[in-house]
């Protein structure tokens, strides 16, 4: 993307009102322990298939954790499009608006299919993300995304003829949802020179 990032400090973050830090003390097996943790907002990602494209719609945007974490990487990630449920809305809806503001397109809400939810972050927050799908095309596009407010989201499309490659290279910083995803699209249709979503 060709933006310079320049962290200016780290400091210690005990007001927040995305993450909130506290400790577990329990007993297990007569023993005392204790566990620290972190909670956080629930939320939303769906795997895009772009029909005309024939690609996977990812996001790439700058991460500070990942960037602090790892001396090799740039901070840029790969990921699906996602949001947090932090308004008193369904996922459904949610996760419309996230696609229209991340990616541009608008899609129905009888368009997504609600796959499964699963825990992320299990060692230190057990927040849920709840994964949908949905098919789109060039006609539901209505701006150019990018993100609302500050934000600053790329969209990537990845072709699903290369999308086995990308997977397993390291060099392109994912989540493990996105590798899911893209196990997901090979498991459930048959790719070939032209997908099959009979």
């Amino acid at each position: 993307m060709g933006r310079k990032i320049k962290i200016v400090k780290i400091e210690e973050n005990t007001v927040s009102q995305y993450v909130k830090p506290f400790s577990v003390f329990y007993e297990e097996e007569g023993k005392q322990k204790r566990w620290d943790c972190i909670k956080t907002h629930d939320s939303v990602a769906c795997i895009l298939y772009h029909t005309e494209k024939k690609a996977l719609i990812l996001v790439k945007q700058f991460r500070p954790a990942v960037y602090i974490n790892d001396s090799k990487s740039d901070g840029f990630t790969y990921e699906m499009c996602a949001g947090i449920l932090d308004k008193n809305e369904s996922e459904e809806q949610t996760m419309r608006e996230e696609i229209l503001e991340e990616c541009g397109y608008d899609v129905p809400l009888s368009a997504l299919e609600r796959l499964s939810a699963f825990y992320t972050g299990v060692g230190f927050s057990g927040s849920k993300q709840t994964l949908f799908f949905a098919q789109i095309d060039e006609s539901m596009r209505k701006n150019s995304g990018g993100g609302v407010h500050d934000e600053h989201i790329e969209t990537f499309y990845l072709p699903m003829s290369q999308a086995k490659k990308f997977m397993y290279d390291e060099s392109k910083p994912k989540t493990g949802v996105t590798m899911f995803a893209i196990m997901w699209l090979f498991e459930r249709y048959n790719f070939c020179d032209t997908p099959n979503f009979g």
